[in-house]
């Protein structure tokens, strides 16, 4: 019987780049009270949230994406055409098809595979381990991942538990072969049990039936999903260290979703993180991007010096779905 000539050799990969954007338009807490019958007050105490960045009406997720995605590919040296796939992240991408991914690698000058990754607010750590798993087994030597979101189109305006939560923007990596290993085992889960948690309200097609119904936004069950991701993603974040072979000792940084600040203070004093530990908390400005989130966050750390290149970061992603990924990384 003929068999496969499939190598069997696996490679390592690491982040080789890193790219981040940020719509122009900066929208305080204060633009939004009134619709809510909120203040600044209560929303920075229930979320740490005081401003964040909403794209331009004619400003695209693919425009976006393309943003962040030439930040990273010229943090790695590479070029758009050396790019072996293209993984997009989002749930903001308002088409069903087609999928955000190609237009993005044919801007970028690539005709790899492309395509898009739903997994929302983990969407990003799920890109990471695909990419990954590409570059290991040989199917490709660089991967772009991106995660971009345009949430503030999908929010409802006047729903006071959701409506000061999200906010707009795009990260992206490479994720490319290397000599040493950079990439950590990927701990990650669904619980379609609890989908109604954060969700879409209505479907499109409900929308259609029916001009009546209110946009279909996505709202979520805020008490709920923050006990959620208080007592379970500490647990998930502390796997992931613990398959990678590392201690929070070992770490130069941690970069979680950026839900709510309250929810990141809980996570390092369950895992007992170093006080010195540099740690994301840019949600203050840029509020929840889903997607987007993890990758936002390493880089600004890595622009602005508060980490350096080479040192061992957590990152953890949670959101709808319920979905979750974590691993550790090298910082590029």
């Amino acid at each position: 019987m003929s068999t496969l000539g499939v190598p069997d050799v696996l490679h390592h990969a690491r982040l080789t780049g890193i790219g981040g954007y940020r719509p122009e338009r900066v929208v305080p807490n204060s633009e939004i009270v009134e619709a809510i019958d909120s203040s600044d007050e209560w929303i920075r105490e229930r979320s740490g949230i005081a401003s964040r960045h909403k794209a331009a009406p004619d400003e695209s997720v693919v425009d976006m994406a393309e943003h962040a995605s030439r930040g990273a590919l010229e943090y790695a040296g590479i070029t758009g055409e050396q790019v072996d796939a293209v993984i997009v992240a989002t749930v903001s991408h308002p088409y069903q098809t087609p999928a955000a991914a190609p237009e993005l690698a044919a801007r970028l000058g690539s005709r790899a595979p492309a395509f898009d990754l739903s997994a929302a607010c983990a969407g990003y750590c799920h890109g990471i381990s695909v990419a990954n798993d590409m570059v290991r087994v040989g199917t490709a030597e660089h991967v772009l991942v991106v995660g971009v979101e345009k949430m503030l189109d999908f929010t409802d305006p006047t729903d006071r538990g959701s409506a000061f939560i999200f906010g707009d923007g795009a990260g992206a990596a490479i994720v490319s072969r290397s000599d040493t290993p950079g990439i950590g085992p990927t701990v990650w889960g669904s619980d379609g049990e609890q989908k109604h948690l954060i969700a879409q309200r209505e479907s499109w097609m409900t929308l259609e039936a029916d001009r009546a119904m209110p946009w279909p936004a996505i709202v979520m069950e805020g008490p709920s999903v923050f006990r959620w991701a208080v007592w379970s993603m500490a647990k998930e974040a502390q796997r992931a260290l613990d398959a990678a072979g590392v201690t929070a000792e070992d770490l130069a940084a941690f970069v979680p979703h950026r839900a709510n600040v309250r929810i990141i203070d809980q996570m390092v004093k369950a895992l007992k993180l170093p006080k010195d530990l540099p740690v994301a908390r840019d949600i203050v400005t840029t509020a929840n991007t889903s997607a987007a989130s993890v990758p936002l966050a390493m880089e600004r750390m890595l622009r602005e010096g508060e980490v350096v290149p080479g040192g061992l970061a957590l990152q953890i992603g949670f959101g709808a779905g319920l979905t979750r990924a974590a691993q550790v990384v090298t910082l590029p």
